[in-house]
């Protein structure tokens, strides 16, 4: 089960009690107040660990509380402290107030770690009350109380290149031929329920992680369809893949102008991203077909066909790719590269990749 938002109290632990005693041995006249502080409570940790990829271990966890401190002993001795409680999260994971809605802190890196709640103190002993006038006190400080607090753990996933595209468009069928990742692949819009990250390997020692999110549909920055739960899962991505189905009952241009909309209305940031865009299912129809609406796509985008591919993509059916200026930049207004492919086929599918390795490479 994915799991991407845990409403959940957290509390540190409570400091230890000091304690009132006094040394009677044998032969030891007027020992005097010998009790020891009680211990400190247990901080509240969390930690970043890139071997836990959901937040599905909270499941039904909704408290989460740390030790309380041990008492103090006789003869000075100080209660044991309590240990810290370390909550594992994985990276991506946003802690927000949940009654002023702050993030707290974003745990992006493996090993990271952010005390979040510190324990209570451990009350004094009577040890430290005596004085010439007091030679016998008769009391101790109770442990301070730890920290308690509403918090929400919000997690966004970290990839460097989002799939954004309408249902049933092939973005599943795409990642698994080009990544390590092996999604649901059916004939049926919202097969994607869950998001997937997958791995795209470039030669032997590159590679860059791709995202795969469920459909968007029209309406879907406003909660229609499964949009708001899982548009947030892209908002980190530097860089946009709009999958866009050639052989779609709905038009290329009206699929395009709905994902932008709903990106722009989702996030201002998100929507000024880097992006491609890969026309998709080049299979399903004639090479003369496919051609004909591919052309028309990039001239609908005010782009010119590019005759010759810097990163092999096949010549026999129209598409663009952006040229750097002189100092080598490109234009984040404009897409990358616009090309047909075919997961099926695999037909442009490794040439794709080395253009969004190029793109995620400016990118970082």
């Amino acid at each position: 089960m994915f799991i991407d938002r845990i409403e959940m109290t957290v509390a540190s632990g409570k400091g230890g009690p000091g304690v009132a005693s006094f040394r009677r041995e044998k032969f030891v006249t007027q020992g005097g107040p010998d009790g020891g502080d009680g211990g400190k409570g247990g901080d509240i940790i969390f930690k970043c660990d890139n071997n836990t990829h959901t937040l599905s271990h909270f499941r039904g966890r909704h408290h989460v509380k740390a030790d309380n401190g041990a008492p103090g002993g006789t003869r000075r001795c100080t209660g044991k402290s309590a240990s810290a409680t370390t909550i594992i999260v994985p990276p991506g994971t946003q802690i927000i107030d949940a009654q002023t809605g702050d993030i707290i802190v974003d745990m992006i890196k493996h090993g990271d770690e952010f005390t979040y709640l510190v324990g209570g103190k451990g009350g004094l002993g009577n040890f430290h009350f005596k004085s010439s006038t007091n030679q016998t006190p008769t009391y101790a400080q109770p442990g301070l109380q730890g920290e308690s607090k509403d918090i929400i753990l919000d997690l966004k996933l970290m990839a460097d290149v989002g799939l954004v595209g309408f249902p049933n468009v092939g973005k599943s069928t795409l990642i698994s031929t080009v990544s390590n990742a092996r999604p649901e692949i059916a004939n049926y819009e919202f097969t994607t329920l869950t998001p997937k990250l997958g791995q795209v390997n470039i030669g032997d020692y590159d590679s860059f992680v791709m995202a795969d999110i469920t459909g968007i549909i029209g309406g879907a920055s406003e909660g229609k369809g499964l949009g708001l739960q899982f548009l947030q899962h892209i908002e980190r991505t530097k860089t946009l893949l709009f999958t866009i189905d050639l052989a779609s009952y709905h038009e290329m241009e009206y699929q395009y102008d709905t994902l932008k909309v709903e990106l722009e209305n989702f996030s201002q940031v998100l929507s000024t991203r880097s992006y491609a865009i890969a026309m998709t299912r080049s299979d399903v129809m004639t090479p003369e077909e496919a051609s004909k609406k591919a052309s028309a796509f990039i001239k609908m985008l005010g782009l010119k066909e590019t005759s010759k591919s810097k990163y092999g993509f096949d010549e026999d059916i129209p598409f663009y790719e952006q040229v750097a200026d002189v100092a080598g930049l490109f234009d984040k207004e404009l897409p990358f590269v616009v090309a047909p492919i075919s997961s099926v086929t695999h037909k442009n599918t490794k040439a794709l990749s080395e253009a969004l390795f190029e793109l995620v490479v400016q990118q970082r």
